[in-house]
């Protein structure tokens, strides 16, 4: 009995030691992951999120959720006072800038001295410039939230008494402001359909009451008729106008931020289109005008080149204008740049060949070695030059077919430019028989070399004839001069007439030109059956 009451109280005892240990801690071990705070209802983690639901709650007339953004010991009617004054100021002074406060829960820290202040934005009075500040206030267990500071709060009283109240709202009718669509206005809206496209119209009456005008003056200044159609104001700078009339309006109507933010939003979208509009007409135009005056030149190869950095240049244009885009609209561009990084090294890999021949191209039109016209020898491919692109370059062959080859395949074959030759090479061998005389071969030497040097069309300091070998059938004469011509037919004749003359020499001299030939020796077998001491006889026979 002792013994079991004894079995009890030792298992009680490790049991209630193991509780203790466990609510104590081992020492070494990690403590416990605190539970992050909840996020606040209100959106009042962030900065962007204080300043957007207190201008949200006011706008929806709300001031007691309005006043729970302020971070002030007033209640009940003052605080909704003070709420009021401050939607005012904020409405009609504040910068519409609020796409650029920060959204990290810790805030922008822009003066390291202040890490829990934020700056929403600075407001002109006639005190001087009025910082608007919110502040992050610990609120226990509800964590951490963003609240307007008290400053800022104690300056609203005076700024609110320097406040137009006059606004375009108040002016038109109410169910323009109260009506909305998408949480928009209909007086917005209005603005949006009617007011742009009609500014945008009157642009464009402008441009074509003043393109004659720039068309005239033009004819007058250069002599000549534009190449292509003047516009004096051209689409883009039409809406780069459009915007301007919208800053004016945001400048000189009274309206309220959240208006303000919307037109501020338009009108940065409009110039940054109407930018990218513009350069890309300018590239064109700045081709246009480059490809003309080569093309005039000559240098067609070049055009390649050019159209090829126009398109380039319309790509990272077109690029870059999306992600200013997305980076406005705080949207992550880190992933757009790295996709395009990594596409970019996909189609390289994948375009490896159609690259060869593109850089070959830049680098054969670079060079200036092909240019069309030229007659050229690539490999076992003779012709002409028809175009030279940037990926191939097409020949027209002496039987008039076309024949396109990769310009990487150029750049690493041996390339003979026949068109580039200020003379001709007249070379014969002239081969005459064995039995030829040593006389005959004087005379022939001195014909040769007399006939070449006093033809006109020869060049003289050139002129070389020369015994050269005894060759397997024939006595060998290497003819060597220059034909000072550029064009292949005007050789071949003066070739054709040289070869002639020198056959008359030949035959003037008595010597004959040699025919290939093999000498064949056979023995008489009959005298070689009567004696087999004696040498066999050999006749000689020459075919």
């Amino acid at each position: 009995m002792r013994k079991g009451c004894a079995r009890r109280l030792f298992l009680a005892s490790v049991v209630l030691g193991s509780i203790a240990l466990a609510q104590v801690g081992i020492p070494g071990a990690p403590p416990p992951a605190k539970p992050e705070p909840p996020a606040d209802p209100l959106g009042r983690g962030t900065p962007r999120g204080t300043v957007i639901g207190f201008l949200t709650a006011s706008r929806k007339g709300d001031y007691e959720i309005a006043q729970r953004y302020l971070d002030t010991s007033l209640r009940g009617s003052r605080a909704d006072s003070l709420s009021r004054q401050l939607a005012a100021v904020l409405d009609r002074r504040l910068p519409a800038k609020i796409n650029d406060l920060s959204a990290r829960p810790e805030g922008s820290q822009y003066d390291p001295d202040r890490p829990d202040s934020d700056l929403v934005g600075r407001i002109d009075s006639l005190q001087g410039p009025v910082d608007v500040l919110v502040q992050r206030v610990n609120r226990g267990k509800s964590g951490a939230v963003w609240l307007f500071s008290k400053d800022t709060l104690d300056a609203i009283p005076a700024l609110y008494e320097e406040v137009n109240h006059v606004s375009v709202e108040d002016i038109v009718p109410a169910f323009l402001t109260e009506h909305k669509i998408a949480q928009i206005p209909l007086v917005q809206w209005l603005l949006v359909l009617l007011g742009m496209p009609f500014v945008y119209v009157l642009t464009g009456l402008l441009d074509r009451l003043l393109s004659p005008v720039a068309a005239r003056a033009w004819r007058r200044i250069r002599g000549q008729p534009a190449p292509t159609r003047l516009h004096f104001v051209p689409q883009p700078v039409r809406l780069l106008l459009l915007v301007l009339v919208i800053r004016w309006m945001m400048v000189s109507l009274n309206l309220s931020l959240l208006t303000r933010l919307f037109w501020s939003s338009v009108a940065t979208v409009l110039a940054i289109v109407a930018s990218v509009w513009l350069v890309l007409m300018l590239n064109a135009w700045g081709w246009d005008y480059t490809s003309r005056r080569l093309e005039r030149r000559g240098v067609q190869g070049a055009v390649s080149i050019l159209r090829l950095v126009r398109r380039t240049v319309d790509i990272l244009v077109l690029f870059g204008g999306a992600l200013i885009l997305l980076s406005f609209f705080n949207l992550n561009v880190t992933a757009a740049l790295a996709g395009l990084g990594v596409g970019g090294i996909a189609i390289a890999l994948a375009a490896q060949k159609t690259l060869e021949n593109v850089i070959g191209g830049i680098s054969i039109i670079a060079d200036g070695v092909v240019r069309v016209g030229d007659v050229l020898k690539i490999g076992d491919t003779t012709g002409s030059v028809e175009a030279v692109g940037l990926r191939s370059t097409r020949l027209r062959t002496m039987d008039r077919s076309v024949v396109s080859i990769p310009n990487g395949q150029i750049s690493n074959e041996r390339l003979e430019d026949l068109s580039c030759r200020d003379k001709f090479w007249f070379h014969p061998i002239l081969s005459l028989r064995y039995d030829t005389t040593a006389a005959q071969m004087r005379s022939v030497l001195e014909a040769v070399h007399n006939l070449l040097v006093h033809h006109p069309r020869v060049q003289e300091d050139s002129v070389r004839v020369r015994f050269l070998r005894f060759g397997t059938s024939s006595l060998d004469i290497d003819v060597f001069a220059y034909i000072p011509v550029l064009d292949f037919g005007a050789f071949l004749q003066v070739q054709e007439e040289l070869l002639l003359r020198i056959m008359d020499s030949v035959q003037s001299a008595g010597t004959r030109i040699a025919l290939p030939s093999q000498a064949m020796y056979m023995a008489d077998t009959q005298a070689a059956a009567t004696s087999s001491s004696h040498r066999p006889e050999e006749v000689a026979m020459t075919r």
